[in-house]
């Protein structure tokens, strides 16, 4: 079983993406605790306000006093409303919830029923309940709970990626709900070292992000935006600030992730194996075959081209080792200048051997001529556009357009 977590400010809007779930017969209402009923003894969204509303007023500092969480049982798990809800208020009790207004929705909305739980974090006494190292209990909770009812265990993986990590589809709606369930865990779960490897790895379900910086009376804000991206990979809906989502992936949290996880990947360089399988890709004739046998084994190649179709740029997204990295970070013969040369549709072409004698280049000295062309690639920058300080002066300079990246 998988459990999913998300804070939020708004406790309407959390109820709201339930009840229109259940107007739509794709969830009903399976139980709730400490709610307000109606005379026919239901409850509806104005009978969860009020009930909330007493210990949201008991603390007005706490930013994120919503919690919005779900549990997904195993595919293979039938199970009843009766267990799920036995399931959904043991998960609660045990959580440090038992005694919290709360209400548990089924949904059937995909091919494994599952619950959610809209609660709230302030305690009767307008205490903040302590939520220290909540994933981590939260996992031992579901192995106590799997064996309990004797559940089918889930998979490593599983818990701590791909159930958490379903690519984001705007027509759904709810976005900062789908958003959260990306960023956070690909945020725990890989290794990565810079905004734009981050973005990378999100683009492949479906979300892009922006870094701002704004200059306020003197000072520099910095800040991250998240957004949802279309079919055609651009962005849609309105952006979510990562202080809506979570402070382990705003701004200065994602420079420390980068920081440990450079001294990380010191200690523990990128495998062998995953070199390997990158050079007998290289060896393919096509694109198409490059990008297929790396997939086959795990890794996906994101590759930026220019609008000529010249290779600028390539990272690559290692599923087995959870790594995210630029070729040339895992050496020279990786870079996108020597993927320009195999795959690229422009070509740079060799100096012949009368430029050679012209400019002065030996022609038994083919690593010197080699190292020329890479330091006028554009691979010899760490990414388009990143580390670039902002100009004081103005504007800058107009930049040669590119239209990467493409995954594969």
């Amino acid at each position: 079983m998988v459990a999913k977590i998300t804070s939020g400010a708004s406790v309407y809007g959390a109820l709201y993406y339930n009840y229109e779930k259940a107007d739509k017969d794709k969830a009903r209402i399976l139980a709730w605790n400490r709610i307000m009923e109606r005379s026919d003894g239901t409850v509806g969204i104005a009978e969860c306000m009020r009930s909330f509303e007493p210990y949201l007023a008991a603390n007005r500092k706490t930013e994120k006093p919503v919690i919005h969480l779900s549990l997904n049982p195993h595919p293979d798990d039938i199970l009843s409303d009766e267990q799920l809800e036995l399931i959904g208020r043991e998960y609660m009790e045990q959580l440090g919830y038992g005694d919290q207004p709360y209400i548990i929705f089924r949904h059937d909305d995909n091919s494994r029923p599952h619950i959610h739980i809209v609660s709230r974090r302030i305690d009767e006494n307008g205490k903040k309940i302590n939520d220290y190292r909540e994933w981590e209990r939260s996992m031992r909770i579901c192995r106590s709970l799997e064996q309990k009812y004797e559940l089918n265990l889930s998979k490593k993986e599983e818990r701590s990626v791909s159930s958490a990590m379903t690519p984001v589809d705007y027509h759904r709606g709810d976005l900062k709900h789908q958003i959260a369930n990306v960023v956070k865990p690909a945020a725990r779960s890989y290794r990565f070292s810079s905004f734009k490897e981050f973005k990378t790895l999100l683009g492949l379900f479906n979300v892009t992000m922006e870094v701002i910086h704004k200059r306020i009376d003197g000072k520099v804000y910095n800040g991250v935006v998240y957004a949802a991206m279309d079919e055609k990979g651009k962005r849609t809906g309105v952006g979510i600030k990562s202080s809506d989502i979570d402070r382990s992936v705003g701004y200065d949290a994602l420079r420390k992730t980068f920081l440990r996880n450079r001294v990380r990947t010191k200690k523990s360089p990128i495998p062998e194996s995953t070199r390997e399988a990158i050079r007998t890709a290289m060896s393919r004739e096509s694109r198409e075959g490059f990008v297929r046998e790396l997939r086959d084994r795990g890794i996906v190649p994101v590759i930026w081209e220019n609008d000529k179709g010249t290779i600028y740029g390539v990272t690559y997204i290692d599923h087995n080792s959870r790594t995210v990295f630029k070729g040339s970070a895992i050496g020279k013969e990786f870079s996108a200048s020597v993927l320009n040369r195999l795959y690229g549709v422009s070509h740079v072409p060799e100096p012949s051997v009368k430029d050679r004698q012209e400019h002065g280049i030996s022609t038994t000295e083919t690593g010197l001529a080699t190292g020329l062309l890479d330091i006028f690639s554009v691979e010899s920058y760490p990414y388009p556009y990143e580390n670039i300080p902002e100009c004081p002066y103005g504007k800058k300079k107009k930049k040669r357009k590119r239209r990467g990246p493409h995954i594969g």
